[in-house]
C-alpha cells in the first residue's frame, strides 16, 4: 500500500463519521486489489451508506472510474419538506475529500423493495457488495437474496455485524443465508464485525488474498471453520485497538496508522 492510500485509510477515512475500522478497510483494499490483479470486474454496490465513509475508500481504492451503487434512506434528520442533512453531509464529504460522487448511482430509498435488476441495469453485475442495511432477520434476508441475485460469479459479499450481540438477528439471517445456498455460497474470512462471502469457486482465492496479504500481517489469523467452510478469523488485539483510539482522540491521528505496521 502506497503512502497516499495509507494516509486516506488511517487519517482521512476517520474524519467522516461512520462504523468501518482500519482491519476492515484493510481487508476491502486486499480483495478489491486481488479482483484487479485476476482481472475480475465489475461495479461495487453498498447498502448502509451513512455519510459515506465506506464509499470513499471504495473510491480511493478504485479511482474515480470506479462504479459504485450506493443504497440508503438518507432520512436521518430529514425535514417535512424531504431535505436531508444526512445526503447532504455525505455530499460535503465527497467535495472535502476532493472525491466525486456518481449521483445517478445513489439509490435513496429502501433496500428490501428494490429487483436486481435495479442494481445491474444501472452498473452491471457486482463485484464487491457490502450489506449494512436493516439488522432485522427480514431485512437480512431480503438484502442477502438482493445481492446474491446482483452478484457476479466472483463476487463477494460482506455483511455487517455478525456475531453482535447487539444485532443477533444479523447472525442469524447470514447463518440461514449461508445454510439455504451451501452448495453455492462459502465464508472465508471474518473479522471482529464482519464476515466474508463468496461462491464455492472461488473461496480458495480470496481466502489466499487474505492469507498472503501483507496489509493484513499485523493482525493475528487464525484459521477456523464456519458452516463446513474454511475461514480465517482476523483478530485485533483490544491493546492495539485502545491505541489507535487513543492517537485518534488526542490529535495524533497522523502517527496512529504506525500502530498497524
Amino acid at each position: 500500500m502506497n503512502s497516499s492510500l495509507r494516509k486516506f485509510v488511517f487519517h482521512d477515512l476517520q474524519t467522516i463519521e461512520g462504523y468501518i475500522d482500519p482491519p476492515d478497510a484493510l481487508v476491502f483494499l486486499s480483495l478489491l486489489q486481488t479482483q484487479k490483479q485476476a482481472g475480475l470486474e465489475g461495479p461495487i454496490a453498498e447498502i448502509g451508506v451513512f455519510y459515506g465513509r465506506s464509499y470513499f475508500l471504495f473510491k480511493r481504492i478504485g479511482g474515480d472510474a470506479e462504479k459504485i451503487v450506493a443504497i440508503d434512506l438518507f432520512d436521518i434528520g430529514q425535514t417535512a419538506d424531504g431535505i436531508s442533512p444526512q445526503y447532504g453531509r455525505f455530499l460535503e464529504n465527497g467535495r472535502r475529500l476532493g472525491i466525486p460522487i456518481e449521483e445517478d448511482l445513489i439509490i435513496r430509498g429502501d433496500s428490501t423493495r428494490l429487483a436486481a435488476a435495479d442494481i445491474t441495469e444501472k452498473a452491471g453485475k457486482v463485484r464487491f457488495f457490502s450489506i449494512d442495511g436493516g439488522h432485522a432477520l427480514s431485512d437480512v434476508v431480503s438484502d442477502s437474496r438482493l445481492a446474491m441475485h446482483s452478484l457476479a460469479d466472483h463476487g463477494i459479499i460482506a455483511f455487517d455485524d455478525t456475531f453482535n450481540p447487539a444485532w443477533p438477528e444479523v447472525t442469524v439471517g447470514v447463518a440461514d443465508f449461508l445454510r439455504e445456498h451451501a452448495d453455492t455460497f462459502a465464508a472465508f474470512c471474518m473479522t471482529k464485525y464482519k464476515t466474508y462471502v463468496c461462491r464455492r469457486d472461488f473461496h480458495d482465492l480470496y481466502y489466499n488474498a487474505i492469507a498472503d496479504a501483507s496489509d493484513l500481517n499485523a493482525f493475528e489469523q487464525t484459521e477456523t471453520t464456519f458452516l463446513d467452510s474454511r475461514v480465517i478469523r482476523l483478530h485485533n488485539p483490544i491493546g492495539r485497538r485502545m491505541l489507535y483510539e487513543l492517537m485518534i482522540r488526542t490529535g495524533m491521528g497522523a502517527y496512529s496508522e504506525r500502530v498497524y505496521r
